[in-house]
């Protein structure tokens, strides 16, 4: 049974998020990931290898990276259950707990919101270029605002319902999979060189595994904002990502403004559409952001209990 622990995990991720003391003596899962991810990146993505080779490391990493993930988290599982027997629900809600996200995300949103509300814009764009992977420095208070904003409702989908979907499906190897698939997909996924090629089946991958959730996202976010489903279905393909654009253009609908736009990445200017119509995003939208995010997490939870009630 997976659902007490999912409703395990949500409710530790909940209450402690990834406590800063815990994070400096063992760091976090990911960084695991992160290591392997970039060991096998730096042997198999030289300039002097072909593309068709440097494409084919890339599968190649990503089945690799695939297989050690879910098999680790498989023999754990395994283990659990024989060990703990009718109470392997509660060390399995632990071993699922990292891979979940509502905590960190909101703790990470909150001061970027704080900053704009008080009208330090320099402690704004600090806060907001920990999040997100645009220029930061020259933005005005409304690109930055967006920024968290945009980042908060692509990242409900990554960090919370992606891999409460996954574990949910598949066990604790369908949550770690997914974080190893994440993981991968925002350090090579990138359709520049010198990853174009060999970052090809992370992104791909990556863009299969957010399929669903992504568009759960979307309609949670509506639910918890009670409209936006408009915009939702006119905006969500706007965005360069198949999947990014569910829950933008969903936040965008219920907050009634624009996202997206226009963003500089590495001094380069990124002529990206609007998604949404309306006021120009502000520290109150921000606000009004944090609130349906945190309606939309509740929403989730209500869900994974109703597919526990439900088996």
């Amino acid at each position: 049974m997976v659902e007490p622990v999912a409703l395990g995990a949500l409710a530790l991720d909940a209450a402690l998020g990834w406590p800063e003391p815990l994070y400096r003596r063992i760091g976090h899962p990911v960084g695991g990931f992160a290591r392997i991810i970039g060991m096998c990146e730096t042997r198999w993505n030289q300039p002097h290898r072909s593309a068709r080779f440097r494409r084919r490391a890339g599968v190649a990493g990503m089945l690799a990276l695939i297989l050690a993930s879910g098999g680790a988290a498989f023999a754990a599982e395994q283990a659990i259950r024989a060990l703990a027997g009718p109470w392997a629900w509660l060390p399995l809600a632990f071993a699922a707990w990292p891979a979940l996200a509502q905590r960190s995300l909101y703790e990470h949103y909150r001061p970027v919101e704080r900053a704009l509300a008080s009208g330090d814009l320099p402690a704004a764009r600090q806060a907001v270029s920990w999040i997100v992977g645009r220029d930061t420095a020259a933005l005005d208070a409304p690109g930055t605002a967006r920024a968290g904003i945009e980042s908060l409702a692509e990242s409900f989908c990554d960090g919370v319902i992606a891999p409460l979907f996954w574990l949910l499906a598949l066990g604790l190897p369908g949550a770690w999979i997914y974080k190893a698939i994440n993981t991968a997909d925002s350090l090579i996924g990138h359709p520049e060189e010198p990853l174009r090629d060999y970052g090809w089946a992370a992104a791909r991958i990556d863009d299969a595994a957010n399929l669903i959730p992504s568009r759960l996202s979307a309609v949670l976010i509506c639910l918890a904002g009670a409209g936006g489903w408009r915009v939702l279905w006119r905006d969500h393909g706007r965005h360069a990502s198949p999947n990014a654009g569910w829950p933008e253009a969903a936040m965008a609908g219920t907050l009634g403004i624009r996202l997206a736009g226009p963003v500089r990445y590495d001094g380069v200017l990124s002529p990206k559409p609007w998604i949404g119509e309306g006021a120009e995003a502000d520290a109150g939208a921000m606000a009004r952001a944090g609130t349906v995010y945190l309606r939309a997490c509740a929403l989730a939870w209500i869900g994974a209990g109703g597919v526990a009630w439900l088996v």
